[in-house]
């Protein structure tokens, strides 16, 4: 039987190393700063013979509840309440401090099953402070390194003892159960991947909370609140969706803070791990420099792209705002012409059901595949029409194409002296397929090439 567990405790005590140990992955940012973690991050996690889910914690602190921690505090609270058990974690060097005790209370009161970890006690000299942890009134403290994988079995024994009915083995099926089993489950949808990218401060958090339905991810109006690259499985209209939140991405110039560089470096990763990235404009000054910026960072990884243009309450007033939005869309982003401009409200929920929609046509154009013999006849047409120019005299002669691939759509175009074939012709054959073929708003590759001649002397 499968369970949650929320790992919390204050900052820097190492919740985000233990979390990356347990999912097997480095997907939390981890820092030697304090207040790192912002949102609660879940991630599948692995425990000797037992999987789980693990939510990582931004750290408790003693604040008001209006300001940045406090929010952070709420975030923590809501998953202690999601959690099956709770994982307190104090840092075994620096012994129980006060905001330890005053936190304890706060677990004490959740009323649930508690196992308390004692992290980096690598040295056997943190002994002393961490029998300190028994005066928190949460049971035997548990000595472990996250960092370097010690403690483990003695946290597993913890877990089970902590819970018995959840981490009980299954009794085994008749054989007529295990037979329908196995015919079951095999047409297993894969979600589809959605990363919200743009500048910091444009909404992206706030527009998921608006999807979700509830305050899942911190907002605010400081700006660069979000981290971590949140992914959140999701679903809408009964179609499986994992929708990732990302740092807010800043002119490379002003970039100096380390944090902030791992922050971006995460978002782009989830980039290039999604399908469909959503770049999500601020309506009051849509394609800025930094705009332009984002854009050719997702053309260059390959993603289907959705243009989202948020706070448009602000500006719905204005007469012929959108329809210049849309000619300035296709001026300025020639590379994904025909990407699809979606006016949208985070705020208010207005235009998100559209997006949606745009998202799942990305999706479903950037897999799309071309027959061999449809783009043959198509080509013979093109080049009747405007065949290359010449390279030195000489006349470029294209033989065929075919599609290598989909997720981009990914051409080969044959024939010789292909390397002379100037860009502009490229282009031009690109935005040809494009219109023929419908394939707006997605990256194109073409691949060039020409066969060896037998007959070269080597």
């Amino acid at each position: 039987m499968t369970f949650t567990v929320a790992i919390i405790g204050r900052p820097n005590v190492g919740k985000s190393t233990l979390f990356n140990r347990l999912v097997g992955k480095k997907l939390a940012l981890v820092d030697d700063q304090p207040g790192v973690t912002r949102d609660r991050r879940e991630g599948e996690a692995r425990l000797g013979d037992l999987t789980f889910t693990a939510i990582d914690t931004a750290g408790l602190e003693d604040a008001d509840g209006a300001s940045l921690a406090g929010r952070m505090r709420q975030q923590t609270e809501a998953a202690i309440q999601d959690a099956d058990a709770i994982i307190f974690v104090i840092d075994a060097r620096a012994g129980v401090t006060p905001i330890d005790r005053h936190f304890a209370g706060l677990v004490r009161r959740a009323g649930k099953p508690v196992v308390l970890l004692a992290n980096k006690a690598e040295s056997r000299a943190v002994g002393l402070q961490t029998y300190e942890a028994f005066g928190l009134g949460l049971g035997d403290p548990v000595p472990i390194s996250a960092e370097h994988g010690e403690g483990l079995s003695d946290f597993y024994d913890a877990l089970l003892q902590a819970l018995p009915e959840h981490t009980a083995l299954p009794e085994e099926p008749f054989e007529d159960e295990e037979r329908d089993g196995d015919e079951e489950g095999d047409d297993v949808v894969r979600p589809l991947r959605i990363a919200i990218v743009g500048r910091p401060n444009a909404g992206k958090s706030t527009l998921i909370n608006r999807l979700l339905g509830e305050e899942r991810l911190l907002v605010g109006p400081e700006a660069g609140i979000t981290r971590d690259s949140i992914g959140i499985n999701w679903e809408w209209r009964g179609r499986p969706v994992k929708l990732f939140d990302t740092a807010g991405m800043r002119k490379r110039a002003k970039v100096e803070d380390k944090l902030e560089k791992l922050s971006i470096a995460d978002g782009l990763r989830a980039v290039r791990f999604a399908e469909v990235v959503v770049l999500l404009l601020d309506a009051t000054i849509p394609f800025e420099k930094q705009d332009l910026a984002i854009l050719g960072l997702v053309e260059k990884e390959g993603r289907a792209l959705v243009i989202a243009v948020n706070k448009w309450d602000l500006v719905a007033g204005e007469p012929g705002k959108f329809k210049q939005m849309v000619a300035d869309a296709e001026r300025l982003m020639s590379n994904v012409k025909g990407a699809l401009v979606v006016p949208v409200s985070a705020l208010t929920g207005e235009g998100l059901d559209k997006m949606l929609e745009a998202c799942f046509k990305a999706s479903e154009i950037w897999s799309k595949r071309v027959s061999t013999a449809q783009l043959n006849k198509w080509l013979t047409r093109i080049l009747e029409h405007h065949p290359p120019p010449a390279v030195s005299g000489r006349r470029i002669k294209i033989r065929y194409m075919t599609q290598v691939k989909a997720r981009p759509p990914h051409f080969a175009l044959f024939g010789n002296q292909m390397d002379g074939l100037p860009d502009s012709y490229v282009r031009y054959l690109i935005n040809g397929l494009r219109e023929a073929f419908d394939l707006p708003g997605t990256p194109i590759r073409m691949s060039l090439r020409t066969p060896e001649n037998p007959y070269d002397k080597k």
